[in-house]
């Protein structure tokens, strides 16, 4: 590679702003804080790009903010000694993590586990994809050679039928039977 870090990051890394942006928008709640977030995590690319180029910039580029952001949560959660303090002084309770809590969760996630097995073949594989790797409906669409308005139709009623069954106003969250999308993929979905 003849370029120079800086003709790099224009050509590799630049193109994909808009959607780095949308992501972040997102994934983060604090609108205001997304310009810093973008130049941190650009910072982050440029000194690893530094050292050694990535061979899958797009990845490398949100594969960095995901981590920046699990950093900047992590450190959004520290609290700092005095406020610990001011607590102490108020008598006020600490919210801990119990093991009747950590029991609870355990349950909790071994249940939509199963609800979410329960889920209709391409429904499952619909919802995993969006919610669990984060793929965008378009590549999702690509991958099960569907169209993007199949694909949203099964996250919404995957998501809604899992929702419906965890929160108690469904038994099952397949009681909707798979619709016609799978059969309709014979006629170009």
């Amino acid at each position: 590679m003849g370029d120079t870090l800086e003709e790099w990051f224009r050509r590799e890394i630049l193109p994909y702003e808009a959607a780095l942006v949308r992501f972040l928008r997102r994934k983060w709640v604090g609108l205001k804080d997304i310009e810093d977030i973008r130049h941190d995590i650009y910072v982050r690319v440029l000194e690893a790009a530094e050292r050694e180029r990535p061979n899958q910039p797009k990845a490398f580029l949100f594969s960095v903010a995901k981590n920046l952001l699990v950093d900047r949560a992590r450190h959004d959660r520290i609290v700092a000694i005095d406020l610990l303090e001011d607590f102490a002084e108020l008598n006020v309770l600490i919210d801990e993590v119990t093991p009747e809590r950590r029991a609870s969760g355990r349950e909790q996630l071994q249940r939509l586990s199963a609800l979410f097995d329960r889920l209709p073949r391409r429904r499952r594989q619909v919802v995993w994809m969006r919610r669990i790797e984060d793929l965008p409906q378009k590549e999702i669409a690509h991958r099960l050679q569907i169209a993007e308005a199949t694909v949203e139709k099964h996250l919404v009623l995957g998501i809604r039928a899992l929702a419906e069954a965890f929160y108690g106003h469904a038994t099952r969250p397949d009681e909707s039977a798979e619709d016609s999308t799978d059969a309709g993929r014979a006629h170009g979905e």
